[in-house]
């Protein structure tokens, strides 16, 4: 008779052992903007319209794929009336290459027609009305407000949620919880800039699959409970 095959058990990532005092949090942020001092988005626009669609199709792809994509769609629709004139087929055929892209396609030409119809083909500078167009939810909104209108906002990725957790920096169940807590504890003259120190960490340094701890400038104040601090 055939035994029955023990389950394995799969070890629990190592987490923050505790959470990051406001002292270390001043700490962690001042020493990544000391390592990153011109971080900014590494999406490519050139005006809030073009930013704004931009992020709406970044959801689920990488920065590298959308400006691969946006360099030939934003050459034949720069602005809103461009965009709606080109129609969901046009769009399409410029992002095939990025994930969910009829669904983005669609989205991008509606907000484009309610931008038009609405704002006079501006991009709004309101959360509520950003988060109603179609394709925008609460991330989007704080990057547009935080790139475009220099607001104080946290938009809150994959790569930031992480970060948020592991290093003790804001633990959270839910990105909203992480998004609240890092704007509380990181100094406001800091919490601007602070979204994109985090999301470029999180990108190139303190990564999702094994973070590289013995390259991170904020090793010290960090409470990962699993960092290696030599090369594999």
């Amino acid at each position: 008779m055939t035994k029955p095959l023990t389950p394995v058990k799969v070890p629990r990532p190592a987490r923050a052992k505790r959470r990051m005092t406001l002292k270390e949090v001043e700490r962690f942020i001042t020493l990544l903007a000391e390592a990153h001092p011109n971080a900014e988005s590494e999406l490519e626009f050139v005006d809030d319209y073009t930013l704004l669609v931009a992020v709406v199709l970044s959801a689920q792809a990488t920065d590298a794929s959308v400006n691969r994509a946006t360099r030939g769609l934003f050459r034949d629709a720069p602005d809103p009336a461009a965009m709606v004139a080109l129609g969901e087929d046009g769009v399409g055929a410029h992002i095939r290459s990025i994930g969910l892209w009829r669904t983005k396609a669609r989205n991008v030409v509606t907000l484009s027609q309610t931008l038009l119809d609405r704002y006079d083909g501006r991009v709004p500078r309101d959360r509520a009305a950003l988060e109603a167009l179609p394709g925008v939810g609460r991330k989007t909104a704080n990057v547009v407000m935080n790139v475009a209108f220099g607001d104080s906002t946290m938009a809150v990725d994959t790569h930031i949620f992480r970060i948020g957790n592991r290093t003790g920096l804001a633990p959270g169940k839910t990105t909203r919880t992480v998004e609240d807590q890092l704007v509380a504890r990181i100094p406001a003259p800091l919490l601007r800039p602070a979204h994109h120190w985090l999301i470029l960490h999180g990108r190139y340094v303190c990564k999702a699959r094994r973070p590289e701890c013995w390259r991170c400038p904020a090793q010290e104040p960090c409470q990962y409970t699993g960092k290696v601090l030599t090369p594999p």
